[in-house]
């Protein structure tokens, strides 16, 4: 009989407290509140103690004679941490927010892209809520063709700056957003909304579906806030960031998280690898920066994985360091040049390891090479193991993907190989990824990379 009381008892003693925390925890993740709960003192001191006595720290471990001072030491050097991480906080934003915009896109529904709608390329509808709230969006005349059909998020990036002479006293000055593809796929019209809430509409955009990557060129002669884009490759699991964007029509929100993954991967970003955040992303993130705590952007918000279409912890962005390469590509030839060897790839992981006995993960294997491909011509064979692309160590499919993709077409390249136990290298010649058996004969690879500095004419204006 007890044992079936006191489940009964703990049960209807924590169902409240359940319930109440469920009410608590709700309202502050829709407001992007960061919560840090401080742990007590009699809680906190063994870990104090230990950690004072491994940094050697006086101040933190102060003399077990007196334990009022103890309690009180130990207080403010918890006080002190979370000074320094709202400090840190607070000058991130002040040095992000001022080169955030916001992005409206009209006539997206108009009419169907070229080649038909694709479901992974929807644009970013506007949600329901409080017209009063947020940005504003550009005012319509009579004579406007186009509905609002999306909202989203950019940062103001200096890729391919010039100035071009209006008259003898003033200069236009060239910049671009960087935002994402989703966000002005089939716009005809994109319109920046900066934090001034002056307005400026995009002379041009180009995109790239593959990566979800868009730029947007905007000339005027009044002076920006340019953001600083830092060294995604420097950033660990763990490492504080902050997401900045216009969730919600909420414009200049600011929230906080942390790096919970890499090289994630995502079916509608074909191309490239993602970082994986709790910092809160909602609609109209897209295309937002990430930022760490020097206020330098290290990634573009991208994607949410959720079940009811909001933030649940699990959001997604481009690192910035693939992403600063897209949009110079599409700033500079208006589309991506992407280079390829011509092989069907396979990670090396310690079940497939096992098989072949060899190292996990000891570099990318080669389980079919495409006829008269740059890698055929090369010499390369199936059940190769790629160790080396250009001086550079690989040991997963991503990270050889990106390596070859960003040389130049055409380019000569090394490629260290193990085959049959043994260390060679190669030369490869590299193809187009659209046409991997298009390699151009050595003679011609000085014309072929004077036709790559041509700008393309795939061009998709507003």
């Amino acid at each position: 009989m007890r044992n079936r009381i006191v489940p009964l008892i703990r049960n209807s003693i924590l169902s409240p407290v359940i319930a109440l925390m469920i009410v608590i925890v709700a309202p502050t993740n829709a407001f992007c509140q960061e919560v840090i709960t401080l742990p007590t003192v009699s809680d906190s001191r063994p870990a104090a103690d230990k950690e004072a006595k491994n940094n050697g720290s006086a101040e933190a471990l102060p003399s077990q004679q007196n334990s009022g001072s103890t309690a009180t030491n130990e207080e403010r050097a918890w006080k002190r941490n979370a000074q320094a991480l709202s400090l840190a906080f607070r000058h991130a934003a002040r040095v992000a927010t001022p080169s955030v915009v916001t992005v409206f896109s009209y006539g997206q529904n108009a009419t169907a892209p070229a080649g038909g709608n694709d479901k992974n390329e929807e644009p970013e509808n506007i949600p329901p809520g409080d017209e009063t709230l947020g940005p504003t969006p550009p005012k319509q005349t009579e004579d406007d063709e186009y509905q609002l059909t999306g909202l989203g998020s950019g940062v103001i990036v200096d890729l391919l700056s010039t100035v071009e002479n209006v008259d003898d006293n003033a200069t236009e000055k060239t910049v671009w957003v960087i935002t994402n593809h989703h966000v002005v796929n089939a716009a005809k019209r994109v319109v920046i909304q900066l934090p001034d809430e002056s307005e400026l509409i995009a002379d041009d955009v180009y995109s790239d579906p593959d990566s979800d990557i868009a730029v947007l060129r905007i000339r005027s002669d009044r002076q920006f806030d340019i953001a600083t884009l830092g060294d995604s490759d420097e950033l660990e699991i763990g490492d504080w960031v902050l997401a900045i964007g216009s969730p919600f029509k909420l414009e200049a929100t600011v929230c906080a998280g942390i790096i919970s993954a890499k090289n994630r991967g995502l079916e509608k970003i074909r191309r490239g690898r993602l970082f994986q955040t709790d910092a809160a992303i909602n609609p109209g993130n897209s295309g937002g920066p990430l930022v760490d705590l020097d206020g330098n952007v290290i990634a573009i918000s991208t994607a949410i994985a959720t079940r009811n279409g909001g933030y649940q912890g699990i959001g997604f962005a481009i690192p910035v360091n693939q992403a600063r390469w897209i949009a110079r590509e599409l700033a500079q030839y208006e589309r991506v040049r992407r280079a390829a060897m011509g092989v069907r790839l396979a990670e090396l992981n310690p079940k497939l390891a096992n098989k072949l006995s060899l190292p996990s993960y000891l570099g990318v294997l080669v389980y079919q090479v495409i006829k008269d491909s740059a890698a055929d011509v090369a010499g390369l064979e199936s059940l190769d193991v790629i160790l080396e692309f250009a001086g550079q160590r690989v040991r997963k499919m991503s990270a050889l993907q990106q390596a070859v993709e960003q040389q130049p077409v055409g380019s000569t390249q090394d490629i260290k190989i193990l085959r049959r136990g043994k260390e060679i290298t190669k030369q490869i010649v590299l193809a187009p990824l659209e046409d991997p058996t298009a390699v151009p004969d050595q003679d011609d690879t000085d014309q072929d990379d004077a036709d790559q500095d041509a700008p393309s004419a795939e061009t998709r204006q507003p």
